[in-house]
């Protein structure tokens, strides 16, 4: 596939979800199951994190995470950079769908709000529906910012990359 097949979506603003959210319910993730959500629910959810991005083995029925991440994961902002069209141009990314989060063995990080709140946990007070700030992951250092990552397209062997950071 060429480079020039993917649209590059460098035009997001992340504080843009979080903005105008006249339609939706205050505290709506309290009130309702995950499979009760709307569309816009569901994808305010996401705190923005990039974590779901990172290359990941399965060792002996354990998902070991890696420092390696898609290349279509912008590092510094943890953004997709081909969000809308990422199901039909990379073969092994994943929705996060309801599926995808009770799936085992877990291969969302355990920060993940559609884990915590399947596990009737509550939302870290960092999350950006609770600060109303896009910015609040990446500040409380809960998303991929300022880790060392390296990019898929440079790495030959992934069990070199193996990482057991406490938010995985």
């Amino acid at each position: 596939m060429d480079k020039d097949d993917y649209i590059i979506e460098d035009d997001y603003n992340p504080q843009s979800r979080f903005e105008n959210l006249e339609d939706v319910e205050p505290y709506f993730w309290e009130k309702k199951s995950l499979e009760e959500l709307s569309k816009k629910e569901w994808e305010l959810l996401c705190d923005g994190c990039g974590k779901c991005c990172l290359n990941k083995l399965e060792i002996k029925g354990r998902i070991c995470f890696t420092n390696t991440y898609c290349r279509f994961l912008d590092p510094k902002t943890c953004l997709c950079k081909i969000y809308s069209h990422r199901l039909q141009k990379v073969n092994d990314c994943r929705d996060i769908d309801i599926n995808a989060i009770r799936e085992k063995p877990r291969w969302l990080p355990k920060t993940c709000a559609y884990v915590l709140l399947d596990e009737k946990k509550t939302l870290p007070s960092w999350h950006p529906l609770i600060t109303g700030l896009a910015s609040s992951v990446h500040e409380a250092g809960f998303s991929l910012a300022k880790r060392e990552l390296i990019n898929e397209t440079e790495v030959e062997d992934y069990e070199n990359h193996i990482v057991k950071w406490e938010d995985l």
